[in-house]
């Protein structure tokens, strides 16, 4: 490019990788992407491209480095921190996230979408009391927006403001009834009552034309919760089963994949043997609490929240990225087969100590902190030799409680398995397998924790939790009214009510449908 000035230069090498990324040449888009930073050196936007490159390549380490650089730049242009706070969300390097957070303030000159994108970010890495004040930003500079009402509806809901959360819903969806969001997110907020639901008006918007799958999902997911309140099983049947065909219509996935992760989990063994736990550490003690999703995990999380030596901080993706980045792959979800082949040759004590200087920043001086991602129990292998003190606890559910919960569910495309009945029992099936095989290979590292026995005499499971923690009992965790920590989960509802035992199991009135679940399930 002899003759050319610089900046022209520049352009036509940024011009030039975008068209071969978009054409799906990443290597040769990398190549350009690296020729545009050689001409012009740590130019912010460039290093941000560069990390999405090597993020699609599977080079976790040389992503995460493009990502720190660019943030180490200082940059403060609106269109390149955006992109950079989704890069830093992925590794979860959330001090340097809300430094460019800190960048764009005060939230009064931010544009709209750029408040919400950004408190949709906060509230991914569990700062949902964070989000809520930009979104009231957002709300005051325009306070009939239907994406902030509804963005607010989420958070609100995370941090117990239900009766505001329901409020913005209706606000939304008076003025843009089309939002299929708004009347999942509605649905959940409250009992629908017979003189009191929308039962009539989520029909007639499942009913418009041209619905795409997502918002089929979402609708008929809403209407399923609201029929249920209602008492009327038949058709609350229906629109579930209508709402999981639609979700699972968007998700590819195979029964065959995840029994390959598993086998290939089951056979990892680690480099170096785990040295035994130390009685003592100056370091705060990791309580993991892990297992199926809708198994009881955020309850007994918010329950030890109540002890002042234990900070609650939620579902974390930090082990993940810990195990990202010493085999140096960016894998989909928690874990993948190509994580689980490299890490035996890696030191996973390397992983540990990634793993607790990455959530220090989080805690208060507390003796013990949980980590509550259900899907930890993965992780449980390479857990157990990176962190020889972390306490590991499972909670243990009955598995068609566990299995309708999961069914009954939307969430995002992290549990592709939870829509189909044959699909749920197959992945529980490997669930539980794996779940044996890590109590065989690590006896007395894990605790099972029954929830139908937590939730009938929760004070005598938690001196037992307490006791395998190395923890004192404390009364206030039974006090769980007046709790005021955002639960970022889908049991942010359910959570904040007391504990509640049923006698008749949710499931009961559905049995009939759910037979070939039960007979799936086994023994």
């Amino acid at each position: 490019m002899n003759g050319i000035p610089p900046a022209s230069v520049f352009s036509v090498l940024l011009e030039r990788a975008e068209d071969s990324a978009t054409r799906g040449d990443i290597a040769h888009a990398t190549q350009l992407y690296s020729q545009a930073l050689d001409a012009r050196p740590e130019d912010p936007y460039t290093l941000v491209q560069l990390s999405y490159m090597h993020s699609l390549s599977g080079h976790y380490r040389q992503a995460q480095d493009f990502a720190l650089r660019a943030h180490a730049t200082a940059t403060c242009a609106p269109k390149v921190l955006l992109e950079l706070i989704a890069r830093l969300r992925t590794f979860n390097a959330v001090p340097e996230l809300l430094e460019c957070v800190e960048r764009m303030l005060p939230a009064s000159r931010m544009p709209i979408p750029l408040l919400i994108n950004t408190a949709a970010h906060l509230s991914y890495v569990n700062l949902p009391g964070q989000a809520i004040k930009l979104l009231d930003e957002a709300r005051r500079a325009d306070p009939d927006y239907p994406t902030t009402l509804l963005a607010r509806t989420q958070v609100l809901t995370y941090l117990g403001r239900f009766h505001e959360a329901e409020q913005d819903a209706a606000r939304a969806l008076k003025r843009a009834p089309e939002i299929a969001q708004g009347w999942w997110l509605q649905a959940a907020l409250r009992k629908q009552q017979p003189t009191s639901h929308h039962v009539n008006a989520i029909r007639a918007q499942l009913n418009r034309p041209n619905r795409d799958p997502s918002d089929i999902a979402l609708l008929a997911f809403a209407l399923h919760k609201e029929l249920d309140d209602l008492g009327d099983v038949t058709g609350a049947w229906e629109a579930l089963m209508l709402a999981c065909r639609a979700k699972r219509s968007t998700l590819r996935y195979d029964i065959s994949e995840s029994r390959q992760l598993m086998q290939a989990l089951a056979a990892f063994e680690p480099s170096e043997i785990p040295t035994t736990p130390k009685k003592a550490t100056s370091a705060p003690t990791p309580i993991f609490i892990v297992g199926m999703h809708r198994s009881g995990t955020t309850l007994l999380e918010q329950l030890l929240d109540g002890s002042p030596n234990v900070h609650g901080i939620g579902e974390l993706y930090d082990f993940t990225s810990a195990m990202r980045h010493v085999t140096d792959h960016h894998c989909r979800g928690v874990v993948d087969t190509t994580i689980a082949e490299r890490a035996t040759g890696v030191n996973l004590t390397e992983a540990g100590q990634r793993y607790l200087h990455g959530i220090a920043w989080r805690l208060r001086g507390e003796a013990f902190f949980t980590d509550k991602l259900p899907s930890n129990f993965l992780n449980i292998g390479f857990i157990a030799s990176a962190l020889p003190n972390a306490k590991i606890l499972h909670m243990v559910r009955d598995p068609v409680e566990t299995c309708f919960s999961n069914l009954r569910e939307l969430f995002s495309d992290a549990n592709p398995y939870s829509y189909d009945l044959q699909e749920l029992a197959a992945y529980h099936r490997q669930y539980r397998a794996l779940m044996a095989h890590w109590h065989r290979r690590f006896p007395g590292r894990i605790l099972d924790v029954d929830y139908a026995h937590l939730v009938r005499k929760p004070e005598e499971v938690l001196r037992k939790i307490c006791g395998f923690c190395g923890l004192d009992f404390d009364p206030a965790m039974l006090e769980l009214a007046g709790r005021r920590r955002g639960v970022v989960t889908a049991s942010a509802v359910q959570v904040r009510n007391h504990i509640e035992a049923r006698e008749v199991p949710k499931w009961a009135p559905y049995a009939e449908f759910l037979a070939p679940l039960i007979q799936a399930l086994g023994p």
